[in-house]
């Protein structure tokens, strides 16, 4: 029996958890589900990363109003990816913020996203006729930005190297150590690498683990309370894209085919991540874009609901 495409068979809702990281600080998350970060200044509100649709942004916003009333004033973007922005019109914040390398990326790919991960997260695009369109950011960055909330609460948005996009944004709050990494870091839950750049992703990582962060709210998976906590999230995801792109590259370097690469890829990866959120999920485009990287092409190609399918067929029949 063929498997399901992507997340087609997982139906089943997850529980939500928001819980309190530091003191101006909160995580919405929701079993290996995509995270949504909440910074709570004195007079409004930061969040980091808007959900799939508007109709989710209602449960972001109906857990914030059980610790504030204040606005929500900006939405920052950690990546391009259409289950980070398209609920963005739900929260009305006033200024959408973004790297400059993820506009690039919402202008050249976003609607070949929006249709592709439609496609492969029915779930999580629930009520998507709520979706008005592509979120455009408002203020765009190329390495740092920073915003002083009311009260004198510094929020650093710092673009520190590619990894999972070539436009990944984090958000520092420096005095709190505290870090919001969108997709860089995954904690119990497969990193994305379709869009990515495997060879510079854990020299990214390293810049984070420089921060010295002691806490850390990944793109998914629970909240990482510590430094040592921070430090094992951060090294579980270095080490699983290691051990990915090794095994692809050695396969491309070697001149197997791409089901081969896949086919050996997969089978080194189960037994230590295969249970793991969304690895059978993202393990077809992870291994595609790692072979393609390591044949020398650094720009991902687009990826479109035709390609997913064409991928899908190829690597897992």
């Amino acid at each position: 029996m063929a498997k399901a495409f992507a997340s087609q068979a997982d139906t089943a809702e997850k529980s939500i958890t928001f819980s309190r990281v530091s003191e101006h600080a909160y995580a919405f998350t929701a079993e290996g589900d995509p995270n949504t970060g909440v910074v709570v200044g004195d007079d409004a509100v930061l969040l980091v990363d808007a959900q799939a649709t508007p109709a989710i942004a209602r449960t972001v916003i109906e857990k914030i109003r059980t610790v504030t009333d204040l606005p929500i004033r900006y939405l920052v973007l950690s990546n391009y990816h259409a289950l980070r922005t398209l609920g963005a019109t739900g929260y009305e914040a006033q200024h959408v913020i973004a790297s400059e390398g993820t506009r690039e990326m919402i202008v050249e790919r976003g609607a070949q996203d929006y249709k592709s991960e439609l496609l492969r997260f029915p779930r999580l695009f629930k009520a998507a006729d709520t979706i008005p369109g592509l979120t455009w950011p408002t203020i765009t960055f190329r390495q740092q930005l920073t915003l002083w909330l009311s009260g004198g609460l510094q929020v650093d948005i710092m673009h520190v190297g590619r990894g999972h996009t070539r436009g990944d944004a984090v958000v520092w709050l420096p005095e709190e150590r505290t870090l919001f990494s969108g997709d860089l870091v995954a904690n119990g839950a497969a990193a994305y690498g379709g869009d990515g750049h495997f060879k510079d992703w854990r020299a990214t990582l390293e810049r984070l683990r420089e921060l010295r962060p002691e806490a850390l709210v990944p793109g998914r998976g629970d909240p990482l309370i510590g430094a040592e906590e921070v430090d094992r999230g951060i090294s579980g995801t270095q080490q699983f894209l290691a051990d990915l792109y090794m095994g692809v590259s050695a396969s491309a370097e070697s001149g197997e085919t791409l089901k081969q690469a896949y086919d050996k890829t997969a089978a080194t990866l189960e037994p230590r991540y295969g249970k793991w959120a969304i690895f059978d999920h993202t393990l077809p485009f992870n291994v595609s874009r790692a072979y393609d990287e390591a044949k020398g092409l650094d720009h991902p190609r687009l990826w479109t609901q035709e390609r997913d399918q064409e991928i899908w067929a190829a690597l897992e029949t």
